[in-house]
């Protein structure tokens, strides 16, 4: 740990972690809030669906490259500013994409979104290994997933009901205050976690050798590859399944809404009982026992999908089981990666999450390019994401149990870190 207490007082973690959520929710808020506007931005802007879904794409590879630039710089000079910076730049670039007049224009809007939103999505993982190690990675993790669930949640049916009062751009008009209020949020209540003394420098070289280093950890890359699949079966649920359960189920708005928000359910309450179970095991092995039921929902997505059984049953439930066995997967992977390398962890978090934008950006043109008439190329990349996760955790079995030894003993200490971040992260 490297942090010092502060004054000793009530706990404030539930603070903590609503903060730091509220920051990474920009991602899933960019993504999710506007699926229900599918359809009606097909027809407004007279494009196609394929189109459509590469404004999708053009925000996860913002995302992705703004990765790789925020963390390293984030390493160099701080968290805190990069952070308001990038908070600032989102609100400008949501407002750009409720003016757009086209589909090109909203594209580029879409990946400048992407860009700037890249900020919170990287440096709340990169504030949360600042201050606590171990077990307790994960532990954090998996409570921000409360806070970043509720995002999907909500943001599809709030979706479908702002494309009653005001239309797509109106999405885009609550993304924009969204902006505002979260860099105002930043500005009063976020400080400085990365002491001067910890900062790396060195400019662009520096940066390029701590990413060779990072890279050549066999571990880390498998890690990073886990949830970087985790991502591609998430992006290949989110991109197609609003033209699953709208074009091929007939599906309206508002019940997609509500379909996906119970996905996402399932998600809080999975990464939930994640941050109790590392608790009593370790990361790898909830890793191990998780990926299995990834597969099996997969698999019986592909079966469902190819076969028509049971109708919207058979594309609902699978999806389900899909969907809430990541809540366990994306953390531990997350953690297994963020704890190989804590020295660089702006950078080491800027890896996996541009790994994940990188690979789930390929989710939406493939899904696109195959139509939208069936769900199969959804439960295809679903299904793919899912046997890569199983490969590559095989993989990484071996060994693990000796690792895990050295890092039970610390659970004892959570409580105590626990207050220790609270204090350092908050002013």
């Amino acid at each position: 740990m490297r942090t010092s207490a502060g004054s000793a007082g009530v706990s404030r973690l539930p603070l903590l972690v609503l903060l730091l959520g509220s920051i990474t929710a920009i991602g899933p808020m960019s993504i999710d809030l506007y699926l229900p506007a599918f359809p009606e931005l097909t027809r407004s802007l007279h494009t196609t669906e394929p189109m459509v879904q590469l404004t999708l794409t053009a925000c996860l590879v913002g995302l992705a490259i703004g990765q790789a630039v925020v963390g390293p710089l984030s390493d160099a000079i701080g968290r805190r500013r990069p952070l308001l910076v990038g908070m600032a730049g989102y609100a400008v670039a949501s407002v750009l994409c409720a003016l757009a007049p086209s589909i090109e224009a909203l594209t580029i809007g879409r990946f400048l979104q992407g860009f700037a939103g890249s900020a919170g999505a990287v440096l709340a993982q990169a504030l949360v290994r600042d201050l606590v190690d171990g077990p307790m990675v994960a532990r954090i993790l998996s409570r921000l997933m409360l806070v970043m669930g509720v995002a999907p949640v909500l943001a599809p049916t709030l979706g479908g009901q702002l494309l009653r009062l005001t239309g797509w751009r109106g999405v885009f008009w609550v993304l924009a205050v969204f902006g505002v209020i979260m860099t105002g949020v930043v500005a009063a209540f976020v400080k400085e976690t990365l002491p001067e003394e910890r900062r790396r420098r060195g400019g662009v070289a520096a940066t390029f050798r701590t990413y060779r280093r990072i890279v050549a950890d066999r571990r880390y890359v498998g890690y990073a590859a886990v949830s970087a699949l985790g991502f591609l079966a998430i992006f290949g649920y989110v991109s197609g399944s609003p033209f699953a359960y709208q074009e091929v189920h007939n599906v309206s708005p508002q019940a997609f809404g509500l379909l996906f928000g119970i996905n996402s359910i399932g998600l809080v309450a999975a990464s939930q009982l994640n941050a109790r179970l590392v608790l009593r095991m370790p990361s790898f092995k909830i890793l191990r026992r998780a990926v299995p039921v990834t597969v099996a929902g997969a698999l019986a997505l592909v079966f469902t999908t190819i076969t028509g059984a049971f109708g919207l049953v058979g594309l609902s439930v699978p999806l389900f089981v899909v969907v809430a066995s990541l809540g366990l997967v994306l953390p531990n992977s997350g953690a297994l990666a963020l704890n190989r390398h804590p020295e660089s962890a702006g950078t080491a978090a800027a890896l996996v999450g541009m790994t994940q934008f990188v690979v789930g950006a390929f989710a939406g043109p493939f899904i696109g390019s195959m139509g939208v008439g069936t769900a199969v190329p959804m439960a295809g990349v679903i299904g793919a994401g899912a046997l890569g996760m199983l490969v590559i955790a095989l993989v990484l079995t071996p060994g693990e149990r000796r690792m895990a030894r050295g890092t039970l003993p610390e659970q004892s200490q959570q409580p105590e870190r626990e207050r220790v971040a609270e204090e350092a992260m908050l002013h």
